[in-house]
């Protein structure tokens, strides 16, 4: 029997996303048989720190593409919001599945939404992309950073006092927990994150095999807007220690992707839009558009404020 060994991080989303995939390779190729290659990365390991402060994507990567490098697995699922512009040398994303909602979600204590909440309240969020729109949007309320796994921050909204808390919408329905979320949202309001309801699956570079399995369950509309997402992040050379965001949706003839540059404290708030039929291109103008507005000093002040690493 064909196998194919999954490298995944072990905490209950990445094995859920690990499992997604491994039921829809299997159910595309009868008498293939999937089985999970177990990782624990740096950033399951830190969880008391903002990953703005000890490095960003590469912390729940590298690891695992250290494991497709040896041999020890074939695959690994990554949520694309987590994996750098740039990868290992050797490696590349195999296959583009169909995307998960792509929103943030707001989670309250009291199910008020975001605009309900009083002046003061407590938001939690790992996230310096958030943080800088929802400060535009709501400068009155208080942000606090938010790490663990997505149950930990779920418990959390109960144990440390927050009256809210902000996380990926993708996240909470591949766990089965939408019924949780008070509000979406609207990408309008708070772009979301480079490649967020996104999976990426990375093989290694050649490997005729794998890709050929790969093929059969990818989707053409969320390869595209990876491409274009991934290309803006690659020409702003951005990481988690800057607020970038970017989303790519399909139109006819190409993709349309809207990008976004903002100040730490959101009071400044850059936008650019561009639309095509090579996603690349399109990624590469909307950053150019970025830094004629003004992005290189909101870049490079946002990188200075933060501990250096990736």
């Amino acid at each position: 029997m064909e196998k194919i060994r999954v490298a995944s991080r072990q905490s209950a989303l990445a094995l859920q996303q690990s499992r997604w995939v491994m039921e829809r390779l299997e159910r595309a190729h009868p008498g293939l048989s999937c089985e999970v290659v177990p990782v624990v990365t740096r950033g399951d390991r830190i969880l008391d720190v903002a990953l703005s402060k000890i490095g960003g994507k590469g912390l729940f990567v590298s690891e695992v593409e250290a494991c497709l490098a040896r041999g020890e697995a074939d695959i690994a699922v990554h949520s694309l919001k987590d994996v750098p512009a740039v990868l290992a040398e050797g490696m590349m994303i195999g296959a583009v599945p169909v995307r998960e909602d792509p929103r943030d979600a707001v989670i309250t204590r009291t199910g008020s939404s975001l605009a309900e909440l009083p002046a003061g309240a407590r938001v939690g969020t790992s996230s310096l992309r958030r943080v800088a729109q929802l400060k535009a949007l709501r400068p009155d309320l208080v942000f606090e950073p938010l790490r663990g796994n997505i149950d930990t921050r779920l418990r959390k909204l109960e144990t440390e006092g927050l009256d809210a808390i902000v996380l990926a919408a993708a996240g909470l329905h591949r766990m089965g927990w939408a019924e949780r979320i008070t509000e979406y949202l609207d990408v309008t309001v708070c772009l979301p994150a480079i490649g967020q309801g996104l999976l990426g699956i990375e093989c290694r570079s050649g490997d005729d095999r794998v890709l050929a399995l790969l093929a059969a369950i990818a989707d053409p509309a969320a390869t595209a807007a990876a491409r274009a997402e991934r290309a803006l992040l690659a020409a702003l050379d951005g990481g988690c220690q800057v607020p970038i965001a970017g989303y790519a949706r399909p139109v006819a003839g190409g993709v349309a992707l809207t990008g976004l540059v903002a100040s730490l404290d959101g009071s400044e708030v850059l936008r650019a839009e561009d639309q095509g039929e090579d996603p690349e291109q399109v990624g590469r103008t909307v950053a150019a558009s970025l830094r004629a507005q003004g992005a290189e000093r909101l870049l490079e002040t946002s990188a200075s404020a933060a501990p250096a690493g990736r």
